[in-house]
């Protein structure tokens, strides 16, 4: 089954941090279907940059390096986007999830 993570989820796998657990770092460690969007690393590039977040390297670097695929976005998949809740700030990761993998 292929899994779009969160970017806390990406974070934690990268910190190996305590919030994930051994179950979970396990999958991420071996599945061969992780998938990263852009998005992601968009945010945390603009969080790096305005000093919310540190670390070594690229976001990019770190995902193309733990063997992670990285989810384009494209126009059609920010129109779908567009159609989703109007008044949610965050949605659900299972909503995004179906406008990358229901076409």
């Amino acid at each position: 089954m292929a899994l779009l993570l969160d970017t806390h989820v990406v974070l934690w796998w990268l910190d190996d941090d305590a919030k994930l657990d051994s179950a979970t770092k396990d999958r991420l460690d071996v599945d061969s279907e992780i998938f990263v969007s852009s998005a992601t690393v968009w945010e945390v590039g603009i969080k790096q940059a305005l000093g919310k977040l540190t670390g070594e390297g690229s976001l990019a670097e770190h995902v193309r390096d733990s063997g992670f695929a990285v989810l384009p976005i494209s126009a059609d998949h920010a129109s779908a986007a567009s159609a989703l809740c109007t008044t949610c700030h965050d949605y659900s990761l299972a909503e995004v999830q179906k406008i990358f993998f229901c076409p």
